[in-house]
């Protein structure tokens, strides 16, 4: 009997299709849908040991805060394993440019130590995230008729047309940002903006956190994405 050709040869589907995302551009995500997104990184403080006046004026702040806002924001705790590497790798540095042999055994048995009570411990590091979203929903106005044949007879134009949109839908995002940052300094919160390199680690360690903790990312400028 012939053989029968399976689509076992073929190329599975890139996992790419599978995702909302679309692409990450100069420190945006932009989703398939149209809409864009900001990430930023926000520091913490301990409620608990904050005395009581300072717990209430943090509460209106954060109120005042909300109140503010004339758009969502989702705010987003991630736990993962703490990463020491390249801790590690500065001690393992010290002890080869050790030349005391007893300084170096300590900083041996420091390594192995610290190695132990990390993976023992189940110690786990948590970080905080706030998304902002823009959805420029004037934007997807279906074009007339001679609009598009505009752009079909002289595509250049969709293109510069495209990315003045993201310019300016950009420039709406930012202002969010700027505003929300603001306002998270008011109760005492940093806030750091993820660019692009940091946005892709995210999400791969989002959708990819066993395979993380194995194999770290390397720069964005290293990889190499599918189409």
């Amino acid at each position: 009997m012939p053989k029968n050709k399976s689509t076992a040869s073929k190329p599975g589907v890139p996992t790419q299709r599978y995702l909302d995302i679309a692409e990450i551009k100069e420190d945006i995500v932009i989703m398939k849908d149209g809409t864009l997104r900001a990430v930023l990184l926000v520091s913490s403080i301990n409620f608990s040991l904050k005395s009581v006046d300072e717990q209430n004026a943090i509460v209106q702040a954060y109120m005042q805060f909300l109140n503010g806002l004339n758009f969502p924001i989702q705010v987003v705790i991630q736990s993962r394993h703490i990463n020491i590497d390249d801790y590690l790798e500065k001690l393992k540095d010290a002890e080869k440019e050790q030349k005391n042999d007893l300084l170096r055994r300590q900083i041996t048995d420091y390594v192995d130590y610290v190695k132990q009570l990390v993976e023992l411990g189940e110690i786990m590091q948590k970080r905080f995230y706030v998304v902002l979203p823009l959805n420029p929903g004037a934007e997807q106005v279906q074009k007339g008729f001679f609009a598009r044949i505009g752009e079909i007879l002289t595509p250049s134009i969709a293109i510069r047309l495209s990315e003045g949109r993201f310019r300016k839908n950009k420039e709406l995002l930012m202002m969010r940002v700027n505003q929300v940052a603001s306002g998270l300094q008011s109760m005492s919160l940093n806030a750091v903006m993820l660019d692009t390199q940091s946005l892709i680690e995210l999400y791969y360690t989002v959708y990819n956190p066993e395979i993380f903790e194995a194999q770290r990312m390397t720069d964005v400028e290293k990889l190499q994405l599918e189409d």
